[in-house]
């Protein structure tokens, strides 16, 4: 698997006439010609690295290319950790549930819920179960209203062949904390 990433052309390797020339900085040194470019670049040791190729003129800038590199690839690495990944976990509930497994299965739900993921609630039918849904829905019902305060509903619930399924997300903060003032 190749990674994706950016060329950039070097030096040489562009063939514009004339540039915008940009400092380290960002500071623009102003319209100048490639070789007086190539010059400029030579005698501060570094390099020309062409920023925006598809403007008129084409934007440079004078950089050491190594540092330009470094520096791109730890952005990448910032906004990589910044990154939220959400998913969706799954709980199974069955339509004939006992209140303390119904409970603690919430509460791994209510958990998921706060950790910024979304909940699937799934009731499997097995058998003849598939007669009585109404029982199933039952359950559903509870659940979302067990977890009224820190969730809404996505998806209402629907059926997958045989499983009843309905999605929540997390509700916004606001919801938290109505949801803690009328515990207390």
């Amino acid at each position: 698997m190749k990674k994706n990433f950016k060329f950039y052309r070097l030096n040489y390797q562009i063939t514009a006439a004339t540039l915008r020339l940009l400092d380290e900085a960002g500071k623009q040194i102003g319209i100048i010609s490639r070789l007086d470019a190539l010059k400029l670049a030579q005698s501060q040791q570094k390099d020309l690295v062409e920023i925006a190729g598809k403007a008129n003129p084409p934007v440079v800038k004078l950089i050491d290319f190594k540092k330009f590199k470094y520096l791109e690839a730890k952005k990448e690495r910032e906004s990589k950790k910044s990154a939220k990944n959400v998913g969706i976990k799954e709980i199974r509930l069955s339509p004939f549930i006992g209140d303390h497994d119904f409970k603690v299965r919430l509460m791994r739900g209510e958990a998921f819920l706060k950790a910024g993921n979304q909940l699937k609630i799934a009731v499997p039918f097995r058998g003849r179960e598939i007669i009585h849904k109404e029982f199933g829905f039952n359950v559903l019902k509870r659940a979302k209203e067990y977890l009224q305060g820190i969730s809404k509903v996505v998806k209402e619930p629907y059926f997958e062949g045989k499983i009843l399924v309905t999605i929540l997300a997390s509700a916004k903060m606001e919801g938290k904390i109505q949801h803690e003032d009328k515990n207390t």
